[in-house]
Formats: C-alpha cells, sequence, structure tokens
C-alpha cells in the first residue's frame, strides 16, 4: 500500500466513520447537559478515550514494531513503553474522574447560613510562617489576615528570620509576633513551634505571600459542623503571571501552571476520598493535627504528609473550588523550575517515609491508588526526556521505531489525538488545552528527569524559599537551564540535516523521513517554545498589576471627569479618559469602596490614555487599598482557556519578539474581577 495515498480508500473511510461518527456525538452531548447529565457525560468521555486508547496500544503492540534489526527493535519497544506509560498515566487521572464530583460551592452556601444562624462560634488561631519575605509581601498577607470577617480569631506571625521590622510590622496590625531560636524543621518545625503557643479549636495557615479575601473564614468553618472532617483545602491562585506566561507575553493565553490542578485533579480527588493538603490556604483541625504528631520536620512536603497521615487515620479532607486568597508565583522561570523540583523531590520523599501511601495502614484502596497517582506524574519526566530524543534515531540511525503507513495514522492513532483535543478541556473544566501544556513541559524535562532519578538513589535535599519581588536590572536566563536545552536544539537541527539529505539522496522509505522529519520539526519548536521561555525581561518595580474594567472619578487641573481603568496596583493606576482632558502633571482619584481620594501624579499620556502613579500613600490609605486590591471577596475570576489554535497562533508569533519590560501601557495583568455591589461598599478594616 502506498504510505501516502492522495485518495482514501474506501476502506479507510468505513474504519474511520464510526470513530468520526462517535467523537461527534461525544462531543455533542458534552456540551447539552439537558440531554445527559453531567455525571453520565463525563463516563461517557472517560469511556470513549479509553476505548481508544487501548484500541490504539493494542494496535501498537501487535502491528508497528520495527523488527528490521535487533537495534531497530530494542528502539521500538523503547518507543512503545514511553507510549504506554505516559497514557497510562493520563488514563488514570482520566479514570478519576468517574466518580461524582462532591458539589462543595452548594454546600458552602448552605453551611455558611447555617453557620451565621447558629450559635457555634469557634476561636480560630491564624499561623503565617515566614522567613525572609519582604515587607511589603508580608504586609499584604496581614493586612488581608486582620481584615478577615470573623472576630474569634488571632494572627500569629512565625518569624524565622528574627527581623525587628516584622515584629514592628505585627504589632502595628495587631498580630501576635512568635520567632524561635532553634530553626530546625524549616517550615514544618515553625509551624509545630506555632502550634505549640496557639490552643484554638481550628488553625489557618497562610503562607507569607498569600492574602485571603475578607469572607474567607465564613466559607470555610461551616464544614467543621461535621466532626469528621479534619481539613479544608481552598486552592491557590496568583496575583501575577508566572514567568512562563510572562516572558512569552502571553496572559491572555495560557493558564497558570497549577490550574488544572486546583480546579481538576483536586475535585476529582476528592471525589475519590484523596485531597492534598496543599501548604497554605487551608483550615486544619487541632485534634486531629495532634493525632498525627502535627507537621512532620522530616518531610519536605510537609503539607502533603499531613494529609496523608490524617487520611489514613479516617479523617475526611474537602476541597472547595473557590478562589478565596491569592499569592505571588514564581518571579522567574529559574524560580520556577526550582520550585517545581522542590515538590517533585518532597513528594517521591514520601517513598521513604512511613506516609508512602503505597504502605500506609488505613488508606482505602481508592485513596491509595489517587494519592499514587500523584507520585507517578512526577515519572512522566522519564518517558518524556525519551521522546524527546528519539527522533535522533532517524537521522542519525536511518532507523525509524515505529511502522505506520497514512492510513493506520489516520484509523489509530488520529482518533486518540481528536478525542484529547475535542474532550480534554471539556473534562478539566476548562481549565488546560490539550496539546499547549505539554508543548510547555519540554521546558522541564531535562531538570526533572535528573531530579527523579536523584530521588531514587539518595534522599532529598533542604528547604528552599521561593524568593519573591526581586529587582532585575537586566534580562537574561539561567545558563542551567539554557544549556541542557540549547545542546538538545543542536542534536535536533542536526538530525533534521541528516533526514534533510537523505531525502534528496533517497537511501529511506518515504514514511521513514517524512515521519522522522515532522517528529523532529516538532521537538525543535517545543525546544524553541522552552528556550523563549527561559529569557526573563528586567525588572525594576515587581509591584503586581491588575486587570479590571472599573470607572473612577478623576479630578486634574479643576475639572472633573470619569477615568475608565484597565489596569492597577499599589503603585499606580492606568485607564483612558472618556473626555479630553489638556496635559496635566498631578490629579486625584476616587476609587469606588475607599473613603478617601487617592493623589497621583502623570507618568505617561497618550491622548485619551493616561499612566497615573500614586503619590506616597499613607498607612490607612495604603492599607486600604490593599483591602480594595486583593480582599474583596470574588476578586479572582474562574477563567476558561482560550481555544488552542487561536493560542498557537499567538505563541508562533511571540517567538521572535524580544522579552518585554513591564512599562506603562505594556503591564503584564492578571485579571481582576470587581461588581458594583462589592465594589461601592467600604471594606471591613483590621481590629
Amino acid at each position: 500500500m502506498n504510505a501516502f495515498p492522495l485518495i482514501p480508500s474506501a476502506s479507510l473511510v468505513t474504519s474511520l466513520l464510526p470513530v468520526i461518527l462517535v467523537l461527534a456525538a461525544a462531543r455533542w452531548l458534552t456540551h447539552r447537559p439537558e440531554v445527559l447529565r453531567p455525571l453520565a457525560a463525563r463516563r461517557l468521555a472517560v469511556a470513549l478515550l479509553l476505548v481508544l486508547v487501548l484500541r490504539y496500544l493494542v494496535w501498537r503492540v501487535g502491528f508497528s514494531l520495527n523488527t528490521s534489526s535487533p537495534l531497530a527493535l530494542t528502539l521500538s519497544l523503547v518507543l512503545l513503553g514511553c507510549e504506554a506509560f505516559l497514557l497510562g498515566t493520563g488514563m488514570i487521572q482520566i479514570l478519576l474522574s468517574w466518580r461524582a464530583i462532591p458539589p462543595r460551592e452548594r454546600q458552602a452556601d448552605r453551611l455558611e447560613a447555617c453557620f451565621r444562624e447558629g450559635t457555634w462560634q469557634p476561636p480560630v488561631d491564624v499561623l503565617i510562617p515566614t522567613c525572609g519575605e519582604p515587607l511589603a509581601v508580608l504586609r499584604r498577607c496581614l493586612v488581608g489576615v486582620t481584615a478577615m470577617r470573623y472576630t474569634q480569631k488571632r494572627v500569629f506571625v512565625l518569624d524565622d528570620s528574627g527581623r525587628a521590622e516584622v515584629e514592628e510590622l505585627s504589632n502595628r496590625l495587631g498580630c501576635t509576633y512568635l520567632s524561635r531560636l532553634d530553626r530546625q524543621g524549616a517550615k514544618a518545625g515553625n509551624l509545630n513551634f506555632g502550634l505549640s503557643h496557639s490552643h484554638a479549636e481550628l488553625v489557618v495557615v497562610f503562607d507569607a505571600d498569600f492574602i485571603p479575601q475578607t469572607h474567607f473564614l465564613e466559607r470555610t468553618l461551616g464544614f467543621f459542623l461535621d466532626a469528621d472532617v479534619a481539613l479544608v483545602q481552598t486552592p491557590q491562585t496568583f496575583i501575577n503571571a508566572d514567568p512562563m506566561m510572562r516572558n512569552l507575553a502571553m496572559e491572555r493565553w495560557l493558564l497558570p501552571d497549577e490550574e488544572s490542578f486546583y480546579r481538576w485533579i483536586q475535585p476529582v480527588r476528592d471525589g475519590n476520598g484523596a485531597v492534598v493538603c496543599a501548604g497554605t490556604s487551608f483550615v486544619v483541625r487541632r485534634a486531629a493535627l495532634a493525632a498525627v504528631g502535627g507537621f512532620n520536620p522530616a518531610a519536605l512536603s510537609e503539607d502533603f504528609v499531613a494529609g496523608l497521615e490524617l487520611s489514613a487515620r479516617g479523617h475526611r479532607l474537602v476541597y472547595l473550588p473557590e478562589k478565596l486568597s491569592a499569592g505571588l508565583a514564581a518571579e522567574t522561570m529559574a524560580d520556577f523550575v526550582q520550585q517545581r523540583l522542590r515538590w517533585c523531590t518532597g513528594t517521591l520523599q514520601t517513598l521513604r517515609l512511613h506516609a508512602n501511601p503505597l504502605r500506609l495502614r488505613g488508606l482505602t484502596a481508592q485513596q491509595r491508588f489517587s494519592y499514587s497517582e500523584g507520585l507517578l506524574h512526577w515519572f512522566n519526566n522519564l518517558p518524556r526526556l525519551i521522546l524527546l530524543l528519539m527522533p535522533l534515531c532517524v537521522g542519525l540511525l536511518g532507523i525509524l521505531p515505529i511502522r505506520m503507513t497514512l492510513e493506520e495514522f489516520l484509523v489509530y492513532a488520529l482518533p486518540v489525538l481528536c478525542s484529547q483535543l475535542a474532550l480534554v478541556g471539556w473534562l478539566t473544566r476548562g481549565s488546560r488545552q490539550a496539546l499547549l501544556p505539554e508543548l510547555m513541559s519540554w521546558l522541564l524535562a531535562v531538570p526533572l528527569a535528573i531530579t527523579v532519578l536523584r530521588s531514587l538513589v539518595m534522599p532529598g535535599g533542604g528547604f528552599t524559599i521561593t524568593p519573591k519581588h526581586r529587582l532585575r536590572q537586566h534580562g537574561g536566563g539561567a545558563l542551567s537551564l539554557l544549556l541542557p536545552l540549547l545542546v538538545l536544539l543542536v542534536v535536533n537541527l542536526i538530525n533534521l540535516g541528516a533526514v534533510l539529505l537523505q531525502l534528496q539522496a533517497g537511501p529511506l522509505a518515504p514514511t521513514t523521513h517524512w515521519v522522522g522529519l515532522f517528529w523532529g520539526g516538532l521537538n525543535t519548536f517545543a525546544l524553541l517554545v522552552a528556550l523563549r521561555c527561559c529569557i526573563d525581561p528586567p525588572c525594576l518595580d515587581p509591584t503586581p498589576w491588575l486587570a479590571l474594567s472599573l470607572p473612577a472619578q478623576l479630578r486634574a487641573e479643576g475639572i472633573s471627569c470619569t477615568l475608565q481603568i484597565d489596569a492597577i496596583s499599589e503603585r499606580g493606576v492606568e485607564g483612558h479618559l472618556t473626555a479630553d482632558l489638556s496635559p496635566f502633571s498631578q490629579a486625584t482619584l476616587q476609587l469606588p469602596g475607599l473613603p478617601d481620594a487617592l493623589h497621583a501624579s502623570c507618568l505617561a499620556q497618550r491622548g485619551r490614555r493616561v499612566a497615573l502613579t500614586w503619590k506616597t500613600l499613607g498607612w490607612d490609605s495604603h492599607n486600604g487599598l490593599i483591602r480594595f486590591l486583593y480582599c474583596t471577596p470574588g476578586s479572582w475570576p474562574q477563567r476558561q482557556a482560550p481555544p488552542e489554535w487561536k493560542a498557537l497562533i499567538v505563541l508562533f508569533s511571540q517567538l521572535l519578539r524580544a522579552p518585554r519590560e513591564a512599562r506603562p501601557f505594556r503591564r503584564s495583568l492578571v485579571p481582576k474581577s470587581i461588581n458594583s455591589t462589592q465594589s461601592l461598599a467600604p471594606l471591613a478594616s483590621h481590629p
């Protein structure tokens, strides 16, 4: 059979027709809940994906291996093993979504009403572990924590840096300052130190860069009316774009790396009784935590281990998928990668601890299966790295490790790809696209693969804190990230050159050199994207900027007009005037929700577009601005991943552009929600 027929054969059309009909029906049904209940629609999608993946793997094992030589067979088996592992771990995630996802938002509505009407007002201690974070970062956290609408709370600042300025800030905001002399056990030891000084029935933990909204406790405490509930975890979201989004200038087209975990994986795990404690923005019952010995200071991922031990004792962990707090994402690509390496090391370290989910007594089979999936996730980087190198055997060795005609590709491989494109975004609640996250994952393949191998042969390293609010006078990337990618890119380019030469000389079969050319080209593009992600722009002001649409009253040169705000931060505001206004240098701005007008200087003016920078803010005005920006209920929208084809077009266009330095009218923005009922009412101030 010709490997690339110009006209599809009747057998090909006959083979494809059932698959096309099933895909079309699934796509149609999953968007019509009135036809199928959401759970039934999700199960149909899961079953379809499972059938297509199994069908593909059966064909791969039986008909696609290259047996022309021992080396070809070895490479073919290695490729098959990598594919099977990646498809298998992906299907584990999909299969976990077979169970119903608990309707926690509706439960929170009902429990909040019962909580407000009842007489149960449990004392709450809020623990803020800190170790060297800039005061501006810690201040946001403390202003937000003290603004939470609940009177029976105490706030403890656990300072492992022992700074006098942190103690002064804590006292000024009405918090209890604690600092220990023995700083063993990193964050876990610091939290245990705080627990030894607090006595409330419930304990809340926030990292020092996270800012809760005013209704955080009102939405979470009601779950503890059930005596079996030991912990309530809420999602993490961020007030700044992660470096992958920012360096590519793709803030509008990509979602944060963690979005699919908190919008899909955590709710799915909740349905399986295997919620992961994420280390911040959670509430825990003191008695349950004390029963497992507090936080394990020997664990790098003390949060993950604490959740495992609570589950093993029969306690319930609840996940409330509402964005009730927001923190700071890593600010450089090197910090971003280092953070992921720490998560990987900490998770795999549990294999050496008593809390190993494969051995820990008390877990149900379903919980053990769910928690083990979180361990397998990190091993995906080993086969992913092999797949990145596998095209080299085509150009350098003249061996294609898979035998496939065009008809076989269309019948067996294409349905799997199409089903993922059609259904993954829907299954994950719009939290990710199907291809782009995989494309971005090449950036982490080399360092994570090395970390996984190292974690298997030696214990994990020490705890490291992700730096925050660092200035960068010049742009650039870390050599440790760039060098492996550059080596892989050069080797891939050599391989592509070899394939093109073979294509001209004609020593290979058409299938071999065309597949090699496409495969190598795809990997080369992925490496170019990874390299572009590694180049951080200069940063002369790390203050996060938020995108919103909000009218405000501006007064300048004795004239009042409306400024339609497009972007805002603790440093200033940008927007467009609704009327012409001659150039001005000073202005006052009245923001809805703030009692006092803010004074500003004009930084730039282009026609009706203006950029203002705040003049020196007083203590109360600055705190009020922090509460306005970060603490308003409903501040962080639930974005849907944009259409993948549009995002890919934008990604292509961004690859050739230089890194974008933030400046007026060209900010890296994170969307913020505002509605009239929230913005017009003054926010509660701290006690």
